[in-house]
């Protein structure tokens, strides 16, 4: 039997990534009327607890790299600001994969971000899908005042920009030597004492079933982060990064099956097409920009 290419490995991981962020999409939506912030501290709480335990197995030590303490908070306070965002969106819009697509913006988030804060230079094939995907987003945002998830879908669409400055940041300090593993951790960490003051003071009280929604938020959020991570350590991004957009095809699934028949309006699909449309374009530009520097 022939092992696993990295590459192969890269996109499994990167599935079971995105199936788990799906599956933290489908348990925000199911444990209700709980406030956002208690939901946003479960979340980093069993994070917390997977990060702090992985640190512990690899006798990795607790503290960041030099020079880098200032872009972990930079990092966790942008990175909590989008984990609100789409939580809000999540909540609140009719359709969790709306809220998903907004969230698939930071990508091209990212990509703005690093031009302007890391200097890196963006080519003009990129910045086109940049501005093509934020039209696509508009489609899902549908912004009018007669659109009643206008808020949240701003929410939606600032967290998936607060997300894109958040990786900018992971990007800064992994060119400095910083270990993923204590970024999770510092992340998880930091949102944990953000929110509990919120809980300490307005604690909203929940069913046993709202509170196994929420641990299970929070053990799909660890999968999926550390899937990524794991993921991006078998194969380059421009190999691999396609496939995270699966996670709009699981969403809209458990949508459907699990979320009262959830089914996107007419709009919502084209915004879909031409978001995913530019990032298969951005792939394959970067795949054949790679190959032509390996020649």
């Amino acid at each position: 039997m022939n092992k696993l290419s990295n590459k192969t490995k890269g996109i499994l991981c990167i599935l079971f990534s995105a199936l788990c962020f799906s599956g933290m999409s489908s348990f925000i939506n199911l444990s209700g009327d709980v406030p956002v912030p208690q939901k946003v501290f479960f979340r980093n709480l069993v994070a917390l607890f997977f990060a702090s335990a992985v640190l512990l197995k690899n006798h990795e030590p607790f503290k960041p790299t030099k020079g880098c303490l200032k872009y972990h908070f930079l990092r966790s306070s942008v990175g909590l600001l989008g984990v609100f965002g789409n939580f809000y969106a999540t909540t609140h819009m009719a359709h969790t994969a709306d809220a998903a697509m907004l969230n698939k913006l930071s990508p091209f988030a990212t990509l703005l971000f690093s031009a302007i804060f890391l200097k890196e230079k963006v080519k003009p094939k990129q910045a086109v899908a940049i501005i093509v995907a934020f039209v696509g987003a508009m489609f899902v945002i549908k912004p009018t005042m007669s659109n009643i998830e206008i808020v949240p879908s701003i929410a939606g669409f600032v967290g998936g920009l607060s997300a894109g400055a958040a990786y900018t940041c992971v990007r800064h300090m992994a060119n400095k030597g910083e270990n993923g593993r204590f970024t999770v951790f510092f992340f998880s960490l930091f949102s944990v004492a953000v929110t509990a003051p919120y809980l300490i003071f307005n604690y909203s009280p929940m069913t046993g079933k709202q509170f196994l929604y929420l641990m299970l938020v929070g053990l799909c959020a660890a999968g999926g982060q550390f899937g990524i991570t794991a993921a991006y350590g078998f194969a380059p991004s421009s190999e691999i990064s396609i496939f995270d957009y699966s996670n709009i095809i699981f969403t809209a699934i458990e949508g459907y099956f699990f979320l009262g028949h959830q089914v996107p309006d007419t709009l919502s699909v084209v915004g879909y097409t031409i978001i995913i449309a530019m990032a298969v374009w951005m792939f394959i530009y970067n795949n054949k920009d790679n190959s032509l520097k390996k020649a």
